[in-house]
């Protein structure tokens, strides 16, 4: 499978003269989002970090500034969607598409921006009239009208329509693009006029709409957005009396919890550290401890991973600022390139609940769950899964030759632990300032942005000015494809919820034979396939206001069941075939996909084996809570 999302560019349909007039326009309306996307991250760290400031050193709390943070916020969401989209970097499944003849895969391709389309053009005079009521509510801090806020919706439902159009017109041939487009409509129609034989049939419509309509769009790489947004809308317009309105509300409801601030700065947070040479300055350190033993290297990369994990939330941005600095060392050594990127994608799977995690800030706005407690829950899990995969490394490299490599000294350890200190000290520093109450949750990634900045301008001297323009605009990109897609799959849950499926489900879990042994059975293998079909935060958003209190009905903690379920959707999005992270991680190491599927499969049932005693033992997640 390949797979358009944070990690790699789609498939173009055919190559466009980079200097014919539409590409020119296309570019520069490109910059005139780009750069007030990259604004609106600055000014999000700049209103965070002051509030810290104002409330802790000066004790003048500013009362405007979470006000203030979340207008710019719906706003740095919808135009980093609009980013995204330009840049074909919205979540993608094209395990099948990518083996269609190139023909048929340009022709497919054109049907996923057509479909996107479709909805986005459907949803803007809704967008519209929703905007609109929200001019009559006045923000009680700042008392402006909440309009400033709210015009954020429609203006970025615009902008990817232009640039959706533009895409078609950029990047397909004339008759993939007509072709595509007619067939969008043709189904269109056919399901409007099919409407009023669609609303005798009850709850049928739940797996006409959100099985049968998602599962043909997520393989047919539409964007897992708009794939979600297409079967919300045609279940609310179809068969409810629901207006279309709601469906923005859900949607801006579902990507403006203010938790979810989180998630822009941990993305530059990660691209930053990368940028410093801290990560590698951790990875030197590593090296020069364990570089010796055989397999040395491979327990390094585990071991970076878990450290740079508990800096960045993105997985992208972790295997980016640890591959490079070992990989052309370990094939110096005899590794192969296959067994690098397998070990590289187990180690993002392994560390998928190190915080700050992404998805576990999005777990705690979705279900309720504190942070704080996720975060702690989450430390000794991934240790048990390092453990396990320490021990395929062992026997995997118990008879390399070693002759040939030096080991450090104790004057170059402590050298290189010197100079990885400030480094290693940020994890500890942003988790000192949740536990100590300086900074939420929410607040706690500027701090570490602003260490960074002072430990890379200080002592590492590394900090490149000509490249933060290209980070920022990164990280409003990444950001925006994660905020919208929980938006739409917050959406949809609410649209499943509210036909009674939540009661059905949860019904339907809570008889399941052997109690909370069979639901958290169920559960490891539902979560392993959602997180290869749909990725960890929108199955997360879909699932988990559903299945939370089913877990905590039947004797779960909440935190236990957390951490089981994300370890089980990282098993899901880093294993082939259709793991989007497995092929995230052969474009990081510029490996060959075929390469790596036959070495990681060791690593894949050594990380299982390790979920099945996180599950099996609740103390490993809860008992330092």
């Amino acid at each position: 499978m390949g797979a358009v999302s944070e990690f790699a560019p789609p498939h173009a349909s055919r190559v466009v003269r980079p200097d014919s007039a539409l590409a020119t326009a296309e570019r520069i309306l490109g910059a005139l989002v780009e750069i007030p996307a990259a604004v609106l991250v600055v000014a999000e760290i700049v209103v965070l970090f002051s509030g810290i400031v104002a409330r802790y050193v000066l004790h003048q709390p500013l009362v405007w500034s979470d006000e203030l943070a979340s207008i710019l916020f719906l706003w740095l969401a919808m135009l980093g969607a609009a980013v995204a989209l330009r840049r074909g970097e919205h979540m993608r499944m094209t395990a099948l598409v990518a083996r269609l003849p190139p023909g048929a895969r340009g022709f497919v391709d054109a049907l996923a921006v057509t479909a996107g389309l479709a909805f986005l053009v459907l949803i803007i005079t809704p967008a519209y009239h929703w905007a609109y009521e929200e001019s009559f509510i006045t923000t009680p801090a700042m008392e402006i009208a909440n309009a400033w806020r709210a015009a954020a919706f429609p203006v970025g439902v615009v902008l990817m329509i232009v640039f959706s159009l533009l895409r078609l017109a950029l990047r397909a041939s004339l008759a993939s693009a007509l072709g595509a487009a007619l067939l969008t409509a043709a189904i269109v129609a056919a399901f409007w006029f099919a409407g009023p034989t669609l609303k005798p049939l009850g709850n049928w419509n739940l797996v006409i709409f959100f099985v049968g309509v998602v599962g043909i769009c997520v393989f047919s790489g539409v964007p897992i957005v708009f794939s979600f947004a297409l079967a919300t809308l045609g279940y609310l317009a179809l068969t409810t009396r629901v207006p279309l309105g709601t469906l923005v509300g859900r949607m801006d409801e579902g990507m403006s919890h203010l938790i979810l601030l989180a998630v822009p700065l941990f993305v530059f947070l990660g691209l930053l550290i990368e940028m410093a040479g801290m990560a590698k300055a951790m990875v030197r350190f590593l090296a020069s401890l364990l570089g010796h033993v055989r397999g040395g290297l491979s327990y390094v990369l585990i071991g970076a991973m878990y450290l740079v994990s508990g800096i960045s939330g993105s997985k992208a941005a972790d295997m980016a600022a640890v591959a490079p600095a070992l990989f052309p060392e370990m094939k110096a050594r005899g590794a192969k390139p296959g067994d690098l990127v397998a070990l590289l994608s187990a180690t993002g799977a392994q560390t998928e609940t190190i915080p700050p995690s992404i998805v576990l800030i999005t777990i705690g706005s979705v279900t309720g769950v504190s942070i704080a407690a996720l975060f702690t829950g989450g430390l000794l899990p991934g240790v048990v899964l390092a453990v396990g995969l320490c021990f395929v490394v062992a026997r995997r490299y118990r008879t390399d030759d070693l002759s040939h490599v030096r080991r450090a000294t104790g004057g170059e350890i402590l050298k290189a632990f010197l100079i990885a200190f400030p480094a290693l000290a940020l994890p500890f520093v942003i988790r000192a300032a949740v536990v100590e109450g300086v900074a939420t949750a929410t607040e706690v990634s500027t701090i570490g942005i602003v260490y960074s900045l002072v430990v890379g301008l200080v002592f590492y001297r590394q900090i490149d000015w000509r490249r933060m323009g290209t980070i920022l605009v990164e990280t409003a990109a990444l950001s925006g494809a994660i905020l919208i897609i929980i938006g739409a799959a917050s959406a949809m849950a609410w649209g499943l919820t509210q036909s009674g499926f939540s009661r059905t489900l949860a019904q339907a879990m809570t008889q399941l034979p052997g109690g909370a042994f069979g639901f958290m059975t169920v559960s490891v293998v539902a979560f392993i396939i959602l997180g290869s079909v749909l990725e960890g935060i929108p199955a997360i958003v879909l699932f988990g206001p559903l299945l939370f209190p089913i877990a905590r009905a039947v004797g779960i903690h909440e935190v236990h069941y957390a951490m089981v379920v994300v370890l089980a959707m990282g098993l899901g999005l880093f294993a082939p075939p259709f793991g989007v992270g497995y092929y995230a991680a052969c474009a990081i190491g510029k490996v060959n996909p075929d390469e790596g599927i036959g070495p990681i499969w060791a690593y894949m049932l050594a990380l299982l084996v390790g979920l099945i005693v996180v599950a099996a033992v609740p103390w490993i997640s809860i008992g330092f809570l």
